[in-house]
């Protein structure tokens, strides 16, 4: 059971995905990744939404980003959108307002362009809310980031 499902809208996205992935095992999470769109596999998409078991979920796409709403539509478990940069679109802030302009009743949380670890680092967040091994983890982490920018100097 993968207590977050990681769904990109095309393999694209991977790149951004792959930041999420990093964290997850980073705090050993159980997760999966699939490739869904929600424009041409709007069907595959449901699916993987009603049968995971999921705590969180996180959704990637670039250019419409309709998929984190999609998720959202079909789950009552948050939903974590990321918005990629696409070749067409780098700065991709219509992706960015896609995410973050839902309509009253389905939220769904952004993160900024293709920040992927961000995206699971809230999703752990969500997690730690009942899990207090992932809250310690979520503590040292913060620390080692402390660390690392005192190192810097």
């Amino acid at each position: 059971m993968a207590q977050i499902v990681i769904i990109m809208g095309s393999a694209t996205d991977r790149p951004t995905a792959k930041k999420a992935e990093k964290i997850l095992e980073k705090f050993d999470i159980k997760y999966e990744t699939y490739v869904a769109s929600a424009h041409r596999t709007p069907d595959r998409v449901v699916n993987i939404v009603k049968e995971a078991k999921a705590d969180v979920f996180i959704a990637l796409a670039g250019l419409s980003a309709a998929l984190p709403g999609v998720v959202a539509a079909h789950t009552l478990k948050p939903v974590i959108g990321v918005p990629c940069a696409s070749s067409s679109s780098p700065a991709n802030l219509d992706s960015l307002l896609s995410v973050v302009q839902m309509p009253p009743g389905v939220p769904v949380a952004g993160v900024g362009i293709g920040r992927g670890e961000n995206a699971a680092l809230l999703a752990l967040r969500m997690i730690s809310i009942s899990d207090d091994n992932t809250a310690k983890k979520l503590e040292e982490y913060r620390k080692e980031l402390e660390q690392k920018t005192i190192d810097s100097n």
